[in-house]
């Protein structure tokens, strides 16, 4: 038995020229709270949509008599997604047409049902639709005011072309305009590949110092005998191989800014000098006697638990204290899904698109390489699909979240009650991507429970 009810009124919009169709659906339909308009024809729905406020269409896929070729349910179809993209379309066929129903569900049509329809089926897939039509209008709004924002920090400030439309990420850029025109270090910490420096980047084209030298250091990816040489400089004959005068970072970057990445993989040797520099601007090369000074900027950037390795005695707590003036906390990618999709149609080929499953994907995938891990998932499948559309299988993801619940619950998802789902919603920051990939449930299915139990999604002051 049904038992399914829509908060809202819901104009649903039937395009089919056969009135006994219409009126089971209509009889049907309104048992359940929706309203529905019928149109008989192609001309007759297009004329619909033009004048009526439309949630949902269900269209057949041939209206002259004698006819099961299917091509007018097509440019119907072509009308209708290419006016009206945000309306889904529910195709209803006859079994001879479930091949070009697919096709068509491949080009962007919600869903096909073949006649005679499921009732249950049928309305499931109604209120799915609906809801998830009410969510991207939320959703809609909110990435709206969020890109209003964006805007308004990109017409002040240059952001080095960052994609992002997470909050977090914005609060990290709104950080990095503010204190780049002062003349103190400036510490960046998150896991590798998440866009530390992209942080930097954004923090010297906005400092007093953008049009000067700006060079950049992977101290993790330098061998430690060769650390001090890359940054201070060494004269001929210093250590073996130098066999000439090598000029270090610091002296390249003087009046400028220079970017230590991985900071937390320098030797104590190095440290000491490191904490001379930012002191008094005062080094000398390796196998040299002279004193340089320069006037340089540091930007420092770490995956290192630092308090941790100062503890251990790998790393000096005055450089810390030093390096550390104004910190900015980069999250990693699972922790800012709203930036998942703005960062794949950047890495993709505007040739390409999505399919739904692998947009979901993307979204419930934990990313442990990050914004790195996920350009490059994107560059494969682009080259690996076999047309424009990348697919699933295309992506090469494990389904984590689908491991992660079937490990707990044998298969069968465990129905979180009123108490878990707060303790999981105040876990995660009333954050409600995050909090629907940990209870197993699409965000749609959070916000039906949220509103079943009175749960506020907004965190309590």
């Amino acid at each position: 038995m049904l038992n399914l009810q829509t908060e809202l009124m819901s104009n649903i919009l039937v395009i089919d020229d056969n009135q006994g169709i219409a009126r089971a659906l209509e009889i049907l339909l309104s048992l359940y709270g929706f309203s529905m308009l019928h149109a008989i024809s192609p001309e007759q729905g297009l004329q619909r949509l033009a004048s009526e406020e439309i949630d949902l269409i269900i269209q057949d896929m041939n209206f002259t008599e004698d006819t099961t070729s299917g091509e007018e349910g097509i440019a119907l179809f072509d009308k209708i997604h290419s006016s009206y993209p945000d309306i889904p379309v529910i195709l209803l066929t006859a079994w001879g047409d479930i091949e070009t129903a697919v096709s068509l569900v491949k080009q962007g049509a919600a869903d096909y049902l073949t006649k005679p329809w499921d009732d249950v089926k049928l309305v499931n897939t109604l209120n799915n639709l609906l809801e998830l039509g009410q969510l991207r209008r939320q959703t809609n709004s909110m990435l709206s005011e969020k890109s209003q924002k964006a805007r308004s920090l990109a017409d002040k400030f240059d952001l080095c072309e960052t994609i992002f439309d997470s909050e977090s990420m914005h609060r990290n850029l709104t950080l990095a305009t503010q204190i780049a025109t002062a003349d103190i270090p400036v510490f960046i910490t998150g896991p590798n590949g998440s866009g530390k420096e992209k942080i930097a980047e954004v923090v010297q084209a906005n400092s007093n110092v953008s049009g000067k030298p700006f060079i950049k250091v992977n101290v993790g990816a330098l061998p430690i005998e060769l650390l001090e040489a890359e940054l201070f400089g060494a004269e001929a004959g210093a250590f073996t191989g130098a066999t000439k005068k090598r000029i270090g970072r610091f002296e390249a970057a003087d009046g400028g800014t220079l970017f230590l990445d991985e900071i937390g993989n320098l030797p104590l040797s190095g440290q000491v000098k490191l904490l001379r520099v930012i002191q008094s601007g005062e080094f000398e090369p390796l196998g040299s006697s002279q004193t340089k000074k320069v006037k340089v900027r540091i930007i420092s950037a770490t995956n290192a638990d630092l308090p941790a390795e100062i503890a251990a005695g790998r790393f000096r707590e005055d450089l810390y204290y030093r390096l550390n003036v104004i910190e900015i906390k980069v999250a990693p990618l699972v922790e800012r899904p709203d930036d998942i999709l703005p960062l794949v149609l950047n890495f993709m080929p505007e040739s390409h698109s999505l399919t739904n499953d692998a947009e979901k994907r993307l979204i419930r995938y934990n990313w442990p390489g990050n914004v790195r891990e996920l350009q490059n998932t994107i560059q494969r499948a682009s080259l690996l699909a076999e047309s424009n559309l990348i697919t699933l299988n295309d992506l090469g993801l494990p389904d984590i979240s689908d491991a992660s619940t079937s490990k707990h619950t044998n298969n069968t998802r465990m129905e979180p009650n009123k108490k878990q789902l707060i303790e999981t919603l105040e876990r995660n920051r009333h954050n409600i991507s995050q909090t629907a990939r940990q209870l197993g449930l699409s965000r749609q299915s959070l916000y039906r429970r949220l509103r079943k139990y009175q749960i506020s999604t907004n965190p309590v002051n």
